[in-house]
């Protein structure tokens, strides 16, 4: 019974929160050469997002990521902040040269990211943040910049990988997600099978794959912030708890950076 209800909460996860970002778009364009990062943010954000920021600026990972596409001229990378996505956060637009080179990117922020933890399934570490949400020396700034690590990590992994085959991945997924809701979720469908085999694995792997990732990334950056605070071995072991329970097959890339603090080792 307990499989049970980890499957189908895994399942209720992934068929409402694909749909938010199966709709991502891909341009072809002229690799700029006036790029950089642009802030789209209103007056009315704009106190907090510099604090999310600072928070972000705290740690060396922060710091360096953002670097690399403050300074990088031929890549534009635009941060829009906005009160219709909430607690959310998504990146999408993508940008691509004539030779399949990702050259600019767009993530977009909700004026409310300081607050609301994801669920565990696919986001085991920014989950295991609400066990820090009463402590005196936190709030919810760190909550908000290991939100937009992870989506800088979404970025990271589109530069590297192959155009053709990521906008094949995101044309389809839909497609393989609407069919799979309409006939009973049978996943031996012939039609479900030859478009697995076309995007190389099921939406759910594709999609998982990405955000796991993305929350490897945002491990990196809460090892390098919170490894002083006194709840720091709480948040691995959550971490541990969450990755066990719905990323058995992926923990290998969370163990690494658990692995790093001697202190929390039993």
């Amino acid at each position: 019974m307990k499989l049970r209800r980890i499957c189908l909460l895994v399942l209720f996860v992934f068929v409402v929160a694909f749909p938010a970002r199966s709709n991502v778009r891909h341009f072809i364009v002229e690799t700029p050469t006036d790029g950089g990062i642009r802030e789209v943010v209103p007056s009315k954000h704009r106190a907090k997002f510099d604090k999310w920021k600072a928070e972000l600026f705290q740690t060396e990972i922060g710091r360096k990521q953002w670097e690399i596409y403050a300074e990088n001229k031929q890549f534009v990378l635009t941060i829009i902040v906005t009160g219709d996505k909430g607690q959310g956060a998504g990146t999408d637009k993508f940008l691509w040269n004539e030779a399949g080179e990702l050259v600019g990117a767009t993530i977009t922020l909700g004026g409310k990211i300081d607050s609301g933890y994801p669920e565990p399934a696919y986001y085991p570490v920014m989950n295991s943040l609400s066990l820090s949400k009463n402590s005196p020396s936190m709030n919810g700034n760190v909550l908000a910049a290991t939100k937009l690590i992870h989506e800088i990590a979404h970025v990271n992994q589109t530069s590297k990988a192959n155009r053709e085959i990521v906008q094949m991945q995101d044309k389809f997924m839909p497609v393989y997600i609407d069919i799979f809701l309409k006939n009973g979720h049978n996943a031996t469908d012939e039609k479900l099978v030859e478009l697995e085999e076309k995007m190389g694995g099921t939406p759910m792997k594709i999609w998982e794959n990405r955000e796991y990732w993305s929350e490897v990334n945002a491990m990196l950056f809460l090892n390098e912030r919170i490894n002083k605070e006194d709840f720091y071995c709480s948040v691995l072991d959550k971490i541990k708890t969450n990755v066990e329970t719905y990323a058995k097959n992926y923990e290998a890339r969370f163990f690494e950076v658990a692995e790093t603090n001697p202190f929390c080792n039993k």
